[in-house]
């Protein structure tokens, strides 16, 4: 396999983009060598510039749950261009779109559509802020809300795939109303409260996904709940990675849990850049035009953005592929964990719904803490021998892999097979 091509498109970017990539996980500075550039993909498939295929695991960061151009997304696509690409005023599938998302989330009465998670995260903590009048916000180290600067501290992948703690160009007085807590750890969120009589809610991811998948343990999302209503304080839940990908709807309602605040990307948009907030209609209702919290944005609701949504929420309801992703996960699971006994690799596994994440430590990972003890160097060896394996995966120990409801048993086959070859290459690696 040789990517020539993408080595020389990477040159060339140099040039007019910084990095020659427009993310700075795409630059693939933890994994080493150069980016690969994309072409086309389809279904479970992508292909680089250089024709190499791959089983895709990366699905754009998660809202290619359905695999690459579904035939009815793309019809769906295909008919609202033949009308405009942007108005800049209402469309009726705005609406079409906000009862599907509002059905799904049991807290969720009314619904603002914006353009990315970051642009749905920023705006739920303002929200938070106006209707408890109170300015401190709680974040977990590890969890990544976005590149907004009160949030740009402790962050996840990014971050870590970098080794940066935090941003030039953050300034102190931004983050100072930012405190943070660790995650699966209750009892740092309430020592923020003893000291600290103005904290507006807490923001957290469901399920981490910018540190690994980390899952919440013992109750911990229930408990933490309760905790902050005792407080008058709201729950924000960062769910632009995990919703729709556990259930259809939030991964929030698998523990039993209702947020105050529920920040949306990634499904919503079938591939197309869209984020959302929702809340009750207390909530909600403070939001303008109807109340005094300001957010707007020209592109917001884009016709382009609502059709792909609604097709793929539509066809992903239809096809009900939850309980295919648990089974699926399970196996490349089992796979990973077999062929890292095999040659004595040490690897810790963590699995939610359709989303999974291999870490090269022997540590039980539930926080970013945890996360960090992974071998970042033999996550490196892997990923290039997966990638030329023909196994697409996020370039940072610290992503998490996706699963698309197009995978099939040959795609497994494949996986199985350069997962077996990459981890032979690990264990050469001399600790």
């Amino acid at each position: 396999m040789n990517f020539k091509k993408s080595q020389k498109l990477y040159t060339k970017g140099l040039k007019n983009l910084v990095g020659a990539v427009n993310s700075p996980v795409r630059a693939f500075a933890s994994v080493g060598g150069n980016p690969l550039f994309i072409k086309r993909a389809k279904g479970s498939t992508i292909i680089d510039v250089d024709n190499n295929r791959y089983v895709d695991l990366v699905l754009s960061y998660g809202p290619m749950i359905l695999g690459h151009r579904h035939k009815k997304v793309q019809r769906a696509i295909n008919k609202a261009l033949k009308n405009g690409y942007s108005f800049g005023a209402s469309t009726q599938n705005e609406i079409k779109l906000a009862k599907i998302v509002c059905d799904a989330f049991p807290s969720m009465d009314k619904v603002r559509f914006v353009n990315s998670g970051t642009e749905a995260v920023l705006s739920g903590i303002r929200l938070a802020r106006a209707f408890t009048g109170k300015d401190k916000i709680i974040k977990f180290s590890g969890c990544y809300h976005g590149h907004q600067d009160a949030l740009l501290v402790a962050a996840g992948s990014g971050l870590a795939t970098l080794s940066l703690p935090g941003s030039k160009g953050v300034p102190e007085g931004a983050v100072k109303n930012t405190l943070i807590a660790t995650y699966n750890d209750l009892d740092s969120v309430k020592r923020h409260f003893e000291e600290h009589d103005d904290i507006a809610g807490v923001i957290i991811e469901p399920v981490g996904g910018n540190m690994g998948v980390v899952i919440p343990q013992n109750n911990f999302l229930k408990e933490l709940k309760v905790f902050l209503e005792s407080k008058d304080a709201l729950l924000i839940a960062d769910e632009v990675m995990t919703g729709f990908r556990s259930k259809f709807g939030g991964a929030q309602e698998l523990f039993d849990v209702e947020a105050d605040i529920t920040c949306l990307g990634k499904v919503i948009g079938g591939g197309f850049p869209v984020g959302a907030y929702g809340a009750r209609n207390e909530i909600m209702e403070m939001v303008a035009p109807l109340g005094g919290m300001y957010q707007a944005g020209t592109l917001s609701g884009n016709p382009i953005a609502m059709a792909g949504g609604i097709s793929t929420l539509t066809e992903l309801k239809r096809q009900d592929p939850y309980q295919q992703f648990e089974e699926v996960g399970k196996q490349i699971e089992t796979i990973l964990l077999a062929a890292a006994e095999k040659y004595n690799v040490d690897l810790t596994v963590n699995r939610f719904g359709s989303m999974l994440n291999p870490f090269f430590t022997n540590v039980k990972v539930t926080n970013f803490e945890e996360a960090q003890s992974s071998d970042t160097e033999k996550f490196g060896v892997f990923f290039w021998e997966m990638i030329k394996n023909g196994v697409f995966l996020p370039p940072s120990q610290f992503e998490a892999w996706f699963l698309s409801s197009a995978i099939t048993e040959e795609d497994l086959a494949k996986i199985e097979k350069a997962v077996n070859k990459a981890m032979e290459k690990v264990a050469e690696i001399k600790n």
